[in-house]
């Protein structure tokens, strides 16, 4: 079954575009991450998470930790943890109600880009959180689609450095300097207790 809806074909047709589409879903789609996908995932520091509400209102994050804090949990499911936000919950909101989501993970160095369509879920009581600490809910996505992305509009870019609030073993992050803003102060919530 085609990955491509009558607005995908209505476009092709008018580009010209419907035999390379079909090559492309034919030759480079798969539903489960190979060793190359698998390496992608596991060594990104980011990446961008699209979800929407059930009436198709879109809402599109970024997710950032160090290399390695989105686990390939096997070639057909991948899981990161929830870092502390800003207590909107915009993305595990619609998770919550709507598992349909998509990421995109970029190589800014070589450069590249991978995609993965699945369901997402929430988990509050998971084996990932042994590994990572104050992190009390872990998002784990199972893979309906992954297929690689033309990385030719990619600009080249270096790391400069790794964001220092992103939790790490034997370390307290800094608090965030949207806290420490009065206008707010008083509406933060309860601070997480670490996981044992």
């Amino acid at each position: 079954m085609s990955s491509y809806h009558e607005g995908h074909r209505q476009l092709q047709d008018q580009f010209d575009s419907r035999r390379i589409a079909d090559r492309l879903e034919a030759v480079t789609y798969r539903v489960a991450m190979n060793d190359g996908d698998r390496a992608v995932v596991e060594s990104a520091d980011m990446f961008f998470l699209a979800t929407s509400d059930p009436a198709g209102n879109p809402d599109c994050s970024y997710k950032g930790g160090d290399p390695g804090f989105v686990r390939a949990v096997s070639d057909t499911e991948l899981a990161w943890p929830d870092y502390d936000g800003n207590g909107q919950f915009r993305s595990l909101g619609n998770i919550a109600i709507h598992a349909p989501v998509a990421l995109l993970f970029v190589d800014f160095a070589k450069p590249g880009r991978l995609r993965i369509h699945g369901r997402a879920r929430l988990a509050f009581d998971d084996p990932e959180l042994a590994f990572m600490p104050g992190v009390q809910l872990v998002v784990r996505v199972s893979i309906d689609r992954v297929f690689p992305n033309c990385p030719r509009y990619i600009h080249t870019k270096a790391p400069i450095a790794r964001s220092p609030h992103v939790p790490r073993p034997d370390q307290s992050p800094p608090v965030p300097g949207w806290k420490r803003d009065q206008r707010f102060a008083d509406a933060l919530p309860t601070p997480r207790k670490d996981r044992p």
